[in-house]
């Protein structure tokens, strides 16, 4: 603490201690002011400009100071300057008071309370700076709290100075005009209880709902004010293009998951939807992502099985790859998979499905270009953009020359590749390193960062390089790809690590670093809809205009299906009725899993995103070696990972790495979705023997730590008493 502040916590610390030695309190007792009264109001009939002033200045000082009396000073107001001018007087003075107190707080005691709880009130501050003038105006129509903790509170969030004053002065009138009144009548006041009778402090507290309940009503009103007085300028642009009517409710473009929900969504609800896709039906995840991918993995996980065989007490197994055939088997599952998603079951569903590229020519129609050359314009009430995302493949010298497979292009080998090179070390990356190392490549997987899969906590990560390498899989992390090179048949890549360069020869090089939202050919540009890696929507997933939206992996900020599925209906249900009522989109439990073996599978926060955002969390832990039945798989690898609320059984976040983490995941999604905590989890019944019961045994360790020790060891005493 600096010397400033060192004194004036001296100073107030003195005034303190003098108010309380010298028993100044006694001057602002309710008895002392009636016994006084007479002399107070002759003194300012004689002298009212000084009686004013001093009366002013030391309201103003006894607030700062947050002494008792001010209710006992706000009567005296009353009784000596009447209801208009006591009213003026004492709501500038406590208003200016409490700022003093409020700047006091700051100046203080900020700067040692942010050392100690900065993250915690980095999100207060974020709470307060949207919406702080509101709850302080709140909290001073309640009498029930005391305004000089409100003071000290709120002089340690980042409110501005000006915005305090004036929410106080406002919000503290109908209080002093009330203090005031009764002062104007103080002969016959006998506590200050009487004042705040029953009937006025439930005036009080109904007044203070009243904003509540207000803005309940109208903020819906207002935000949907804001948002069109924002989208007006937009719409400006296209004036003399809005139908009277419309061919259509609404026009989705692009046929995967998030567009598949969105059409049936506004089938289901008798709305009038044409869904248009150029490629194919399903979108990536069907065709090129979850379904082949999954179906490669099994296959891998059998080969890896057959020769490990010995560990299920088979000492011989023997098993011939056919690479060819088992692609054969992930084109055959996703043939099975694809009446899920065709044109005939959606158009059974009531959706009119065409297929052909679409454009939106402005915020109301959609020229749509059939496969077969047509072109024809509809009119629609709303557009959702469902586009998806490609695999981002970098501008690295010499790739063309070797030429790269992408999780789009990669479904076409027919032949394994003796050495294959992946780029990238996320999930898409090492979910395909492993599987084609079990399969019989020889795989090398290049990462420019310190490790692979870093959006886990580094055990994880640690954990998945093991299980990679295990497999055969050669991980070179801190190597950023540099160039590629072919000298007649022999390919190359060029890496370099601590500026050291090494060349890897292969055979076939997997390009997976990530994927990028399609943006470009949908009139996106024309329509001036910022997008710049995805498109950018508000909380309801609209864009610069309110009836064009978009989800899925085209508007993040998550690429998985699942997601693009959710935030479907939030996108469909606001085009369809957002007129009336529109909904934020939930992103408060989102699940996720990487599909290598042992899966990872992870919801809400891990240990280091808590530490990045200084979130407060215990761990609990439990391994999966010691479960029943993972034994009897001989699948004892992998851990439950639970992060909670500190002392609380509630749930921030949990990793499970394992036989089936994502199937085991589900039970935590549903417990954080609704709330339920660890002690729910543990009493409820699961099936013996199962993998599931590794998440009953992790609540039952969180239990343990927590036993009430105390109360144990008096139930002991009373055991043994019972005894005898």
């Amino acid at each position: 603490m600096n010397k400033k502040k060192l004194l004036t916590g001296v100073i107030v610390a003195a005034a303190v201690v003098a108010f309380f030695v010298f028993d100044l309190g006694r001057f602002l007792s309710l008895d002392y002011v009636k016994a006084r009264q007479a002399d107070f109001s002759a003194l300012y009939e004689s002298q009212p400009v000084a009686v004013i002033a001093g009366f002013f200045v030391g309201y103003v000082a006894l607030t700062a100071l947050s002494f008792p009396g001010a209710a006992v000073l706000t009567l005296a107001a009353g009784a000596i300057f009447g209801l208009a001018a006591g009213t003026i007087i004492v709501s500038f003075a406590s208003s200016l008071g409490a700022t003093f107190a409020f700047l006091a707080s700051r100046f203080v005691l900020r700067d040692s309370v942010q050392a100690r709880f900065g993250a915690r009130l980095a999100e207060i501050d974020k709470g307060v700076a949207k919406e702080g003038a509101f709850y302080l105006f709140t909290l001073r129509l309640v009498p029930l709290i005391p305004f000089f903790v409100i003071n000290l509170l709120m002089g340690l969030t980042k409110m501005k100075a000006g915005t305090f004053y004036w929410v106080s002065q406002l919000g503290m009138l109908a209080g002093t005009v009330v203090y005031v009144n009764a002062g104007t009548q103080l002969a016959k006041i006998d506590s200050l209880k009487g004042i705040l009778s029953p009937a006025i402090i439930g005036s009080f507290v109904l007044l203070g709902l009243f904003p509540w309940i207000a803005r309940r009503l109208l903020a819906p009103l207002i935000e949907r004010f804001t948002d069109w007085w924002r989208a007006r300028p937009h719409y400006a642009r296209w004036a003399g293009r809005k139908p009277r009517s419309y061919d259509r409710n609404l026009v989705v473009i692009g046929a995967g998951a998030a567009g598949l929900v969105s059409s049936y969504i506004a089938a289901a609800v008798k709305a009038k939807v044409t869904l248009v896709e150029h490629h194919k039906m399903g979108g990536d995840c069907l065709n090129y992502g979850c379904v082949p991918s999954k179906a490669l993995i099994k296959t891998a996980k059998l080969m890896r099985q057959m020769r490990h065989s010995q560990q299920y007490g088979i000492h011989s197994a023997e098993a011939t790859m056919h690479f060819a055939e088992a692609m054969d088997r992930v084109a055959h599952v996703i043939r099975e998979i694809e009446p899920h998603d065709s044109i005939e079951r959606y158009t059974k569903l009531g959706v009119d499905v065409v297929r052909g590229s679409a454009r939106i020519v402005d915020p109301w129609h959609v020229q749509i270009t059939g496969d077969d050359g047509t072109t024809r314009t509809l009119s629609t009430r709303s557009i959702v953009v469902a586009t998806g995302a490609a695999p981002f493949v970098p501008p690295l010298p010499g790739l063309a020359d070797v030429g790269v497979l992408t999780s789009d292009t990669l479904w076409t080998l027919r032949e394994l590749p003796a050495r294959l090179v992946v780029l990238g070390g996320g999930p898409i990356g090492c979910e395909l390193a492993q599987a084609f190392a079990r399969l019989g490549s020889l795989v090398t997987q290049i990462e420019m960062l310190p490790r692979i899969m870093v959006r886990e906590d580094e055990e994880v990560s640690a954990y998945a390089r093991q299980a990679l390498e295990a497999d055969g899989v050669t991980v070179l992390t801190g190597h950023k790809a540099l160039r590629c090179e072919r000298t007649g048949a022999v390919k190359a890549i060029v890496v370099d690590s601590a500026g050291q360069e090494k060349r890897i020869e292969f055979d076939a090089l997997l390009c997976a670093v990530g994927r990028v939202a399609r943006l470009k050919g949908y009139g996106l540009e024309e329509l001036g809809i910022p997008a710049q890696r995805t498109i950018e929507t508000n909380e309801y997933l609209q864009t610069i205009y309110p009836n064009i939206l978009a989800c899925g992996d085209v508007a993040g900020p998550f690429q998985f299906t699942h997601t693009a599925a959710h935030q479907a209906w939030y996108a469909a249900v606001n085009g369809l009725f957002g007129f009336a009522r529109r909904f934020k989109a939930d992103y408060s439990v989102i699940p996720w899993a990487t599909f290598i073996d042992p899966e990872v599978a992870r919801v809400g926060l891990n240990e280091q995103e808590a530490r990045e955002k200084g979130v407060a969390y215990e761990v609990t832990r439990y391994g999966i070696d010691d479960l029943d039945r993972a034994i009897a798989d001989s699948a004892t690898q992998g851990w439950v990972k639970v992060l909670t609320v500190p002392g609380k059984d509630r749930i921030l976040g949990v990793t499970i790495v394992g036989e089936h983490a994502g199937d085991l995941l589900a039970e935590y999604v549903l417990a954080m979705k609704h709330g339920l905590g660890l002690n729910k989890i543990l009493g409820t019944i699961h099936t013996y023997p199962t993998l599931a019961e590794a998440n009953k045994y992790a609540a039952g360790e969180w239990k343990r730590a927590h036993q009430p020790l105390a109360l144990l060891r008096w139930v002991e005493r009373l055991h043994a008493w019972r005894r005898g």
